[in-house]
């Protein structure tokens, strides 16, 4: 069984680096054509320049994801350059605030909020209405295990990605009889810049290892394939599903 996404359009945003651009690497290398979406327009060059080097197809479009207008360009620029939208990535992620959630500033929260949670929001509400008119389509959500338990002095991006795994199973239960899959990945510690802190921080890189019963620390190509297997018809009876990819950390007994 292989994944064959040739004359599929996919839009992942946070794809200048570390998941997204993982993803969307590998989408391309399925055969969709992708769009890739980040603030800052010379990262998703990069990236996209990457991608059509190795064969691939891809557009680059810089893009607020917590910003409404910026989001709808997004979505007329990718339907105008391919024409359709069959897969749409919700990567983009922040957390600007590390220690005790109540010392964490209004401006904190609202910035955290807006990006993990009105981002997803905001896309899902730009891509349900062409999916449904093309028949179907795959809405996939970047979470967090922190989503699923608290993660240590990271309160509030906890909570913003609880509340990604509940508008998940909403949307899942609202869009299924459009043929819309809706589902959220779950990593745990991945070695990207996002995480470059908790990974460079030897005591808790050493902690983080030692709940995780695998051994080690993922990198952005173990999530690759769990984002493949949910944009392929492999996954057309899986909806509302959170899936963890984080080497068993979220089963460890002391964070049970």
């Amino acid at each position: 069984m292989q994944i064959d996404l040739t004359d599929q359009v996919a839009v992942v945003t946070g794809a200048s680096r570390g998941i997204g651009k993982a993803i969307a690497a590998g989408l391309a290398a399925a055969g969709a054509k992708v769009v890739l979406a980040s603030r800052k327009q010379a990262g998703v060059d990069q990236a996209a320049a990457e991608i059509t080097a190795a064969g691939g197809t891809a557009l680059a479009i810089a893009a607020h994801v917590g910003e409404e207008q910026a989001v709808e360009k997004l979505v007329e620029k990718s339907l105008a350059a391919f024409g359709r939208i069959d897969i749409a990535v919700s990567n983009a992620g922040t957390n600007p605030h590390f220690g005790p959630t109540l010392q964490a500033t209004t401006a904190l929260w609202d910035k955290i909020m807006e990006v993990n949670l009105r981002g997803a929001f905001l896309l899902s509400r730009a891509v349900a209405p062409i999916m449904e008119r093309q028949g179907g389509g795959r809405i996939i959500l970047m979470s967090s295990i922190a989503g699923i338990r608290p993660a240590e002095d990271l309160g509030i991006y906890s909570v913003s990605k609880a509340g990604l795994n509940m508008l998940t199973r909403v949307l899942a239960h609202e869009l299924g009889p459009a043929k819309i899959r809706v589902n959220a990945i779950a990593p745990g510690t991945i070695n990207t810049r996002f995480s470059q802190v908790l990974v460079e921080t030897q005591d808790i890189a050493e902690r983080i290892v030692s709940r995780t019963p695998l051994g080690y620390i993922g990198l952005p190509q173990d999530v690759v394939g769990t984002a493949l297997f949910l944009a392929s018809n492999l996954s057309d009876y899986v909806n509302g599903a959170v899936i963890t990819v984080d080497g068993g950390a979220s089963s460890h007994a002391e964070l049970a």
